[in-house]
């Protein structure tokens, strides 16, 4: 990574920005305040809770509101801080608490724990949430030691951790219905009070971690330097580098197991403050910290004054999912100007994949299995009177058939919209989910679903493209000069994606009375889906498939690099505008089925490769076929494991390729 030495203006400085957003900060609390009491009197906004006149206005303003604003403080400091050593250590941008699963893992070990093992919250939630987080990051770790934690290899773990850990999650929430709205409402980040316990209970353990990053500092500074240079000072950077991650994880404990989840902060503070021109660690730490606070608690404040002033807001807004939509525009806007310098050119990862010497036949045994799968979903299964292997009715094959249609489909889609991305990136880490595609499908159709009620299947269809070009096109804008870097495509991804959560947070916080379908289609259900529908998904998927081999001989160039490309003849700008158009289309088609949640578009593309189907033609047949299978082998597990209860095939597949892809990950 290079920096830019020139000192920045006063107003483009960290000082600047945050005497800019404490003065915001600072008016809409007076704001607030004196709307909430009528006046300025000092006595009236910190009131004496002893006197016996004190109102049920002055309980609410001493025991939420002013609980709340310091909560939000010491948390947004915490997750910054969290995120700068994580960054340090790694010399990684994009690590965070989010990007490495530690959030998602305390996440779903309180969950756990709250389901399964209450007695364990007793012994505090902070020691679970660390005991989750610990063994996220120690995953992570371990999935990418033998690439010395490379940072692309690291971040594509931490994506692969949280998607399967969220998968996990989802899982828990959708077999819980009676605590679903409150754990989604606390899943997303919420900072209501109701005393001075968390804020007690949160600050003492910052200031603990603050004073062990001082400790820290001076050596941590030598992890900018290579890790010969650093032995050679004599630093054990094995215990530095154990220290300081540990002080980031139990941070990002800490707080998950007070507030839930606010992860986004950890990215966006430690970037702010570095494009900023805080580039020495000291003031790095400092800024950060500040940035933080100060963006946690501004978007909360306004976010209580939106929601006091819109009616047809929900009436409990997660804090962490607005802090994301909010957070995430400004990383957007700023991605262009973080200088980042790629460790691993795309061309590069085109190596190391082993290639068949008959791909021909790997593909026939790929698409001979394909009927034993279609037999097993279709033949097979419970039914109210005990398992079946070849029984029931015809209406159970009907209402079977709609269902492996559509998972069929939706695979073939997601499978080779990945393939595409992947190869015309030469990055190994894209696809429709990682990249943000599905999550820009997500945000239009859940808009769409929210204010516009009525909207017909052609509309929602509509939608769902237009999202899907939508985040291509900030995709393209944002990464064409730097030549697609794989840090800075997964830095948009990861902007896009934490927009997407924030939508999704918003819609389910609400009183929708749609919204256990919605968690539905988020989770990847086919229940829902009739057999028009299946059969235009399945005629689009083989549309699409024919078009995508129409472009079998650009897809295997474009890995090289443009000027190759143009050498051979390849019409580079438009064939790679109309490859991110068809994937484009493809993605949107697919999730409006599937949902968004699905590993499809990472996953089989890896797959195919590691058969050993390395060229374009035979790359875009195998991982069609192994999505196919894949998801409609979901979808019938999904069907049997917990009858007559069900688990969604986009959350099965997650599971199931995510096992599978994080032990085929020590092989990349």
């Amino acid at each position: 990574m290079r920096s830019d030495t020139r000192r920045p203006p006063l107003a483009a400085s960290p000082l600047g920005v945050s005497a800019g957003m404490l003065v915001l900060l600072v008016g809409l609390a007076v704001w607030q305040l004196q709307q909430q009491t009528g006046g300025f009197a000092l006595s009236s906004w910190w009131p004496d809770l002893g006197d016996e006149s004190a109102s049920p206005g002055d309980w609410v303003l001493a025991l939420g509101w002013w609980p709340r604003l310091v909560t939000a403080l010491i948390a947004g400091a915490g997750l910054a801080l969290a995120g700068v050593l994580m960054q340090q250590v790694l010399r990684n941008p994009l690590a965070s608490p989010t990007t490495l699963g530690v959030a998602g893992g305390a996440n779903l070990a309180l969950m756990a724990a709250t389901l399964f093992a209450p007695a364990l919250m007793g012994w505090g939630a902070e020691w679970v949430a660390l005991a989750g987080g610990g063994l996220a990051m120690g995953l992570v770790f371990l999935l990418s030691w033998r690439r010395a934690l490379s940072p692309l290899v690291v971040v594509l773990a931490g994506l692969v951790v949280n998607l399967y850990l969220g998968a996990l999650a989802m899982t828990l929430l959708l077999f819980n219905q009676e605590t679903l709205q409150g754990l989604l409402i606390w899943g997303a980040g919420s900072l209501a009070q109701d005393g001075w316990h968390d804020a007690a209970f949160l600050w003492p353990r910052l200031a603990l971690a603050v004073l062990v990053a001082w400790l820290l500092l001076r050596p941590l500074r030598l992890l900018e330097l290579d890790d010969a240079s650093g032995r050679a000072l004599g630093v054990n950077l094995a215990f530095l580098r154990l220290a300081a991650l540990g002080v980031a994880v139990f941070l990002t404990a800490v707080v998950v197991s007070v507030v839930g989840l606010i992860g986004f902060i950890g990215l966006a503070a430690p970037n702010i403050a570095r494009l900023l021109g805080a580039h020495r660690l000291g003031s790095r730490v400092g800024w950060s910290m500040l940035i933080g606070a100060l963006l946690l608690a501004l978007t909360d404040l306004a976010l209580q004054h939106l929601a006091a002033g819109l009616a047809w807001l929900p009436t409990t807004i997660p804090t962490g999912a607005m802090t994301a939509a909010l957070g995430a525009p400004l990383l957007l806007w700023l991605i262009p100007r973080l200088r980042l310098a790629s460790r691993t050119p795309p061309e590069a990862m085109e190596s190391g994949w082993p290639q068949a010497a008959r791909p021909t036949r790997r593909l026939a045994i790929l698409a001979l299995a394909g009927p034993a799968i279609v037999g097993l979903s279709m033949f097979s299964g419970y039914l109210a009177d005990g398992w079946s292997w070849f029984s029931g009715s015809l209406a159970v094959w009907e209402w079977r058939l709609p269902r492996l249609l559509a998972a069929a489909g939706a695979g073939l889609l997601l499978a080779v919209a990945g393939t595409l991305l992947q190869r015309l990136s030469g990055n190994p880490m894209a696809s429709p989910e990682v990249l943000g595609i599905s999550g820009g499908v997500s945000i239009f159709l859940l808009l769409g679903i929210v204010l516009l009620p009525s909207a017909s299947t052609v509309m929602l269809a509509s939608l769902g493209v237009g999202g899907a070009i939508a985040a291509l096109t900030v995709l393209i804008l944002l990464n064409r000069r730097s030549g697609y870097l794989p840090e800075r495509l997964l830095l948009t991804g990861v902007a896009i994606m934490a927009l997407a959560e924030a939508v999704r947070a918003l819609v389910l916080a609400g009183s929708d009375p749609r919204g256990q379908q919605i968690v539905a289609w988020l989770s990847g259900s086919t229940y829902y889906v009739g057999l028009d529908q299946a059969l235009l998904v399945v005629a689009l998927a083989g549309i699409a498939l024919g078009v995508a081999l129409l472009f079998s001989r650009w897809l295997e160039y474009f890995p090289l690099g443009a000027a190759i490309s143009r050498a051979v003849g390849v019409p580079v700008t438009g064939g790679r505008l109309a490859v991110l158009v068809l994937a484009a289309v493809m993605t949107a088609a697919a999730t409006l089925v599937i949902g968004p949640l699905s590993f499809i578009g990472l996953l089989a593309p890896h797959m195919a490769r590691l058969l050993g189907l390395s060229r374009a033609r035979d790359h875009l047949l195998g991982a069609a076929l192994i999505g196919m299978g894949l998801m409609v082998l979901a979808d019938w597990v999904g069907r049997q494991i917990l009858f007559p209860h069900e688990i969604p095939a986009g959350l099965v597949a997650s599971l199931i390729g995510g096992t599978y892809f994080l032990w085929a990950l020590r092989r990349f």
